[in-house]
């Protein structure tokens, strides 16, 4: 079975995101996201909120599995016998940070291979780090993430 995982804090998940997943669902048996905990990261929402919206968002899709996890990526994929791992890009910027991620990955984890997904051209701008200032500052998100989230 191709079980793949798409990790990170999904501070909120947005409509980038759900892109991403969307368009990697054909490709893999199976797709964990993996909500990351980042101890050096100060997360705006609650690990369950955040795990709510995301099953909210992908109910009804068999194919979508949603977890938290601690530590280093590589070993919840081995917990989760996926030897896939999902990144979406951006920007050029993003390439290069991920691909060192990747590199490293890949050196602790020889039989887990990183897929690259750049990002539809209209969610290029589409970040949580914005949409979390957003929030910070009253403004109307509802255009940047899909409808299961609620404030």
């Amino acid at each position: 079975m191709s079980i793949a995982v798409f990790p990170g804090s999904f501070d909120p998940i947005t409509v980038g995101h759900v892109d991403i997943i969307n368009r990697a669902a054909p490709l893999f048996e199976k797709i964990i996201i993996g909500i990351g905990n980042n101890i050096q990261k100060e997360y705006m929402f609650p690990a369950e909120k955040r795990e709510e919206w995301i099953k909210n968002t992908f109910a009804g899709n068999s194919k979508i599995e949603v977890r938290t996890y601690d530590g280093l990526t590589v070993n919840f994929c081995k917990r989760m016998h996926a030897v896939y791992i999902i990144r979406g890009l951006r920007n050029s910027n993003d390439f290069e940070f991920e691909q060192a991620i990747a590199q490293m990955n890949k050196a602790m984890a020889a039989g887990i291979e990183t897929v690259f997904i750049p990002c539809d051209p209209q969610y290029t701008a589409v970040a949580s780090s914005i949409v979390r200032d957003i929030i910070k500052n009253k403004g109307d998100v509802k255009m940047f993430v899909p409808g299961a989230v609620k404030f």
